[in-house]
């Protein structure tokens, strides 16, 4: 297969922990040829979506781990399969690049995840579709609102709805410090909606990702575990990485959820579970491949491409 695969600069790869890096490898190790774009190389032009593509080529040097050929416009129609794993924030220009990859769709592109299931799907938001896995959520940009949820539950998470790897994440306490401040900050004075959440003490266990790959659940999560005085366990919040065995929960959620979104056309989801609540479904470009891979043997990658393989088969 020819894979072009859609992303941030290479040199900002952290390639011991890139779960994109690591379907490369993945991808190389079986023959497939690999091709590189960022999102700003994806043109219309005479009505054909192309990208200036490069080849890629793997050293295997972790430390100069890639060439790259000169770039050639590319119809996207002409790779068998188009990755976009271009990490958020997911802005105007992101949804514009979805709307370009949904007419090279028409054109015969085949991509993944499908770019109107990207869009169609807010990644917090996306868990009220799912409300039996949910703890108490309100989502608003009014004040009085949010101040009435916290007085009826005392201890809540408050966070915008754009954010990522757990910027703008903020707990507030039965005591109320600072709630107003905090509103007014993340909310704009009211010009943007926020997520206020019930707080979920075993948040002390881990925000665990769930990865679903081709409509089945990996069998291990990475429990995200916070460091001392911290309620995020985002990795790039300075969180600890502890790859473990599917909770009979968190099993119950990826079996319920994987067959729905991969028939909407999401490859590869990452959903957030703390405790027994489903917080985030992510699908923009999901991580802790390698993390998974690294602690427990278990081939993520190898399972990703199967998948892409196999929705690439059938798609001829």
């Amino acid at each position: 297969m020819r894979i072009l695969f859609i992303t941030d600069p290479l040199d900002t790869f952290k390639t011991y922990k890139d779960s994109t890096y690591a379907m490369m490898v993945e991808a190389a190790g079986r023959g497939h040829q690999l091709y590189f774009c960022l999102q700003p190389q994806l043109t219309l032009s005479s009505g054909v979506v192309e990208a200036a593509a490069s080849a890629l080529h793997l050293t295997g040097n972790a430390d100069d781990w890639y060439r790259l050929d000169a770039a050639v416009p590319t119809p996207l129609r002409d790779f068998d399969a188009v990755l976009m794993r271009k990490d958020p924030p997911f802005d105007m220009e992101y949804v514009t690049s979805t709307w370009l990859l949904e007419v090279a769709e028409r054109q015969g592109a085949r991509v993944f995840n499908k770019p109107q299931a990207i869009r169609d799907h807010s990644e917090k938001i996306a868990i009220a579709e799912f409300g039996q896995f949910v703890t108490p959520t309100l989502v608003t940009r009014d004040a009085a609102r949010i101040r009435a949820f916290h007085a009826e539950h005392g201890d809540i998470i408050v966070k915008p709805l754009d954010g990522m790897g757990g910027m703008g994440v903020f707990r507030v306490g039965k005591d109320g410090i600072n709630l107003g401040a905090i509103v007014e900050t993340l909310g704009n004075n009211g010009a943007r909606s926020l997520m206020v959440q019930r707080f979920i003490p075993e948040i002390r266990d881990g925000d665990k990702r769930v990865l679903l790959i081709g409509g089945k659940p990996v069998p291990y999560s990475l429990a995200r575990i916070p460091k001392d005085g911290e309620v995020r366990g985002n990795l790039a919040a300075g969180g600890t990485g502890r790859a473990q065995p599917l909770s009979e929960r968190d099993r119950e959620i990826g079996e319920t959820l994987a067959p729905v979104l991969a028939a909407r056309g999401l490859l590869l989801v990452g959903l957030d579970v703390i405790g027994d609540y489903l917080t985030e479904v992510n699908v923009t470009s999901p991580t802790c491949f390698q993390e998974i891979m690294q602690q427990t043997g278990f081939p993520v990658a190898g399972m990703f491409i199967d998948a892409l393989e196999q929705a690439v088969g059938a798609a001829h």
